[in-house]
């Protein structure tokens, strides 16, 4: 279904997105859709948070500042893309709260990832809930609410009083 909702999604844009045409594509009928999915809305929220799971791990700098530095210039890069946006306006309009909770699942396990990398070097790292609260969530309200893209200076400003000293 994800492959089906892709290559239309490349054919025609957003617009050519309708449970006929993907149980078309798919070769299904819209009432598997939509036994599976519930509406279109529900579909199109599965397939951002498989394109939102990260594929691999964080790229590893040799600190921890620096791959967190790294992952989350990488990370507000994506979100603030266009089709990084489209993705989090599928999973936010999406019913129900399990996307959510994905999507910060992934993102907090990215942040735990770099904090253990960080642990087994032997550095002081800093809890995941803070680079969330202090870093993450005003910039993500960024993108969301006030349509900016975070810069590397913000992310810098909002991330260096965090940074163990």
């Amino acid at each position: 279904m994800h492959q089906a909702v892709q290559r239309l999604q490349d054919q025609a844009g957003r617009d050519g997105l309708t449970i006929p045409a993907i149980a078309a594509e798919a070769g299904v009928t819209p009432s598997t859709i939509y036994r599976r999915w519930g509406d279109l809305g529900q579909l199109l929220a599965d397939v951002a948070l498989e394109q939102l799971r990260p594929e691999s791990p964080p790229e590893d700098t040799g600190s921890f500042e620096g791959d967190l530095r790294a992952w989350l210039a990488q990370y507000f890069e994506e979100m603030a893309s266009e089709p990084g946006r489209a993705m989090l306006r599928d999973v936010l309009g999406s019913a129900g709260t399990d996307g959510q909770e994905r999507c910060m699942h992934f993102c907090t396990a990215q942040i735990d990832a770099l904090r253990a990398r960080g642990l087994q070097r032997g550095e002081a790292v800093v809890a995941t809930e803070s680079i969330v609260d202090q870093v993450i969530a005003p910039l993500m309200y960024r993108i969301l609410f006030a349509g900016t893209t975070p810069t590397t200076a913000d992310i810098e400003r909002r991330l260096a009083p965090n940074l163990p000293r």
